[in-house]
């Protein structure tokens, strides 16, 4: 089997990563890779932890963990001392790759945490390259490749073990079904410790022995700016909502500039949370291009994607990716046309790091991994409806979609942002409940928002209760926090 460090060999001197004005070959990274990962054999430990900012200091890092036939630990530069403790300590990390070119905030974060543990730092720039030439040997396919961490929502975050195998699978899923070649230049801009950013980025780009562009840190302008050396682009819907209202502040040579920048571009991806259909037919109307939406979580990489070529249909993530099998199963556990995504694919994690119980409980008896997801087949078309534990809601005996109703409130005029929850109710079993950020100048009431839903949602889909917010808690990559509503709600005093 062909790893990735074996290909990223195979695309020689090429450009692989760029940042601001420098630019880095394939071959500078394998050689940074074998130096690094030649530094982390003298360590007994098999879990290494990488704290490096966007750049050639992560890609020759991670590289150089698997060169040591270790698995990377990333840690989010942004964790606060007390979820950076939590990852080391429950990932068993017992040697961390860093990098100088850390923010000083971060570095000083960084060797506290370190010094306190007595975890060493293997620094990506101290590392003296091999008088050999490189060579990067393939790890087996069981052989766990890294760690990530679930966003921890319903209690401590748990760790995903991926392994080579599966990384290869999704690598190879992905590159298929976009359509990745050499000559592809992508623009990175979302966080390094996602499965997003790792795998639909940055390892398909170098399987691909396509160029990777990292940002520093987003800034609007900026991506405008740089989109125009790009052919790739994907992000977050908050990233597009962003976009668009710096878009929209420009003069008109500036908007000229960016719409012909991102006109350039041959795809263009949304995924990580629900893109409202507003954001989507914005974009389409600024760029040309209708947003490619796809379907995934940590445990699986990505499940579904809407096509390369062909229609894309508002409000679907479209259709299973190449190598990857999805199953829809009712609560009385019979496959239907409506139910939980369940998933079978070669791009499915191997375990819950030291959590054997939930690992079994996340499989089915006959092995589909239950994503906890709930989705509707429309003529082949996924539709997401949401989390089972908190965007499914039944209310007087029916199961409503919080993000069906989310999406028919952002189309009146005065909302520009909203969240639905459900809350504990004696007479309809859970409350729908509006959490609201309302455009500026703009005032809404209760009682004005049943007015204008009656003629659009049945009456059991109309919120109860309705709280304005400046803005909606989100996590790293946009999602809407919304266990921290659903207490605002709860909450005598909110």
């Amino acid at each position: 089997m062909v790893s990735l460090l074996t290909q990223i060999q195979t695309h020689g001197d090429r450009p692989a990563l760029r940042l601001g004005p420098h630019t880095w070959s394939y071959g500078d990274l394998a050689a940074a890779a074998a130096a690094i990962g030649a530094a982390l054999r003298v360590y007994p430990c098999q879990n290494i932890g990488l704290m490096a900012p966007p750049g050639f200091g992560y890609g020759a890092g991670l590289l150089g963990i698997w060169a040591a036939a270790k698995m990377a630990v990333p840690l989010a530069l942004s964790y606060p001392l007390p979820e950076l403790e939590y990852a080391l300590n429950h990932g068993e990390v017992g040697c961390i790759v860093g990098d100088r070119t850390l923010a000083t905030d971060e570095y000083e974060r960084l060797q506290a945490i370190a010094q306190e543990q007595s975890i060493p730092i293997v620094w990506v720039g101290d590392c003296r390259p091999l008088e050999a030439p490189p060579t990067l040997e393939s790890s087996s396919p069981e052989q766990p490749a890294l760690m990530l961490f679930t966003s921890g929502t319903t209690g401590k975050p748990k760790g995903v073990v991926h392994t080579h195998g599966s990384l290869r699978a999704q690598i190879l899923s992905l590159t298929e079904a976009w359509g990745w070649t050499g000559g592809d230049r992508i623009l990175h801009v979302l966080p390094l410790h996602h499965i997003h950013g790792i795998v639909n980025i940055l390892l398909c780009a170098l399987w691909s022995g396509a160029v990777c562009e990292f940002l520093p840190r987003f800034v609007p302008s900026q991506v405008w700016e740089r989109l125009a050396d790009a052919t790739l682009f994907m992000a977050v819907p908050t990233v597009y909502v962003k976009l668009i209202a710096a878009y929209q502040q420009g003069d008109a040579a500036t908007q000229a500039r960016d719409r012909a920048a991102a006109q350039s571009l041959r795809l263009m991806v949304s995924g990580s949370a629900a893109l409202p259909v507003s954001v989507l037919e914005q974009w389409q109307a600024i760029t040309g291009h209708r947003l490619l939406e796809r379907y995934g979580m940590t445990e699986i990489g990505m499940a579904l994607s809407q096509p390369l070529g062909g229609d894309r249909i508002s409000g679907s993530v479209g259709q299973p990716l190449p190598h990857v099998s999805v199953r829809l199963v009712e609560d009385t556990g019979i496959p239907g046309n409506e139910g939980e995504i369940q998933v079978q694919s070669p791009t499915l994690f191997s375990e819950y790091w030291r959590n054997p119980a939930a690992t079994a409980a996340a499989f089915t008896t006959d092995g589909w991994f239950r994503t906890g997801d709930r989705a509707r087949d429309e003529h082949g078309q996924f539709h997401i409806l949401g989390r089972i534990s908190q965007d499914i809601l039944k209310t007087g005996g029916y199961k409503v979609s919080a993000l069906e109703i989310e999406e028919v409130l952002r189309t009146h005029p005065a909302i520009a942002e909203c969240a639905i929850v459900g809350v504990p109710h004696a007479t309809w079993g859970e409350k729908i409940c509006a959490a609201v950020v309302l455009h500026p100048q703009q005032n809404l009431t209760l009682l004005e928002l049943r007015r204008w839903a009656k003629d659009l949602l049945a009456p059991y889909k109309i919120p109860m209760e309705l709280k304005l917010l400046e803005h909606l808690p989100r996590n790293a990559l946009g999602k809407v926090v919304k266990p921290q509503l659903r207490s605002l709600f709860l909450s005598p005093s909110g």
